[in-house]
């Protein structure tokens, strides 16, 4: 998926709260928006170069939206909670996911009882429910999710076993925004609780996989299939 417009470089000031931080840019400090509510401490540290695009409404409290940043080694971290929605739906009407292709039709932000789920897959005979989450923290070669306490998502996994257990089909996928990892875990050091109700998904027949991105600063594209580890 190419970004709609051309990244300008900028390097990283601070974090204000959970969606506003400020750049240097330019030679100016300015406010950008961040679409992500996870605690990014291992990227958002003062003096790391980061990557931001001129908002698109001129009403805004923001005049940027960050959209990468650089890791000391120089890795690019797509910093967008809400891309890997765009990135699956992408990835599915282009037939790149063989495991979704008995489905012909997919609808984004689906209310399912008292949540909305990201996507509904409709087939001739099931339908599948189908929850992402973003990673960025990666430590070696693994990434775990979430990186601070999610109650949310922790919402959202019991419902897919509701929808599970009901006869729908449910899935879970984390998608690794970065380069650098080989495999995924759940992080049970940030929230246990999360962990467990994963866990527990899968012993009801909620699929999880992961994927990762290749991200260049002309854009992120769904990459390749990685592993789930659970010890």
């Amino acid at each position: 998926m190419r970004f709609d417009k051309t990244l300008v470089k900028s390097r990283f000031i601070e974090r204000r709260n959970r969606f506003c931080v400020v750049l240097q840019l330019q030679g100016h400090a300015v406010r950008a928006h961040l679409a992500n509510s996870g605690r990014l401490r291992e990227l958002l540290v003062p003096g790391r170069t980061a990557y931001c695009s001129p908002a698109s409404s001129p009403n805004r409290k923001t005049d940027w939206d960050l959209r990468l940043v650089e890791t000391e080694s120089g890795v690019l971290v797509s910093v967008d909670a809400r891309l890997p929605n765009a990135l699956f739906k992408e990835a599915f009407l282009e037939g790149k996911l063989p495991c979704f292709s008995e489905y012909a039709s997919i609808e984004a932000e689906v209310t399912a009882g008292d949540s909305r789920l990201d996507f509904r897959l409709t087939g001739a005979e099931q339908s599948c429910w189908v929850e992402t989450k973003s990673i960025t923290l990666v430590k070696g070669a693994t990434g775990f999710f979430p990186d601070a306490r999610t109650l949310r998502g922790t919402r959202h996994v019991q419902h897919l076993i509701g929808l599970k257990q009901s006869g729908a089909r449910a899935a879970v996928i984390f998608v690794v925004q970065r380069s650098g990892a080989e495999f995924v875990r759940p992080n049970d050091a940030s929230d246990p609780v999360f962990g467990k109700a994963l866990r527990e998904a899968v012993s009801c027949g909620v699929e999880v996989s992961a994927a990762r991105c290749r991200v260049g600063l002309e854009g992120v594209w769904w990459d390749t299939s990685l592993p789930i580890r659970w010890d």
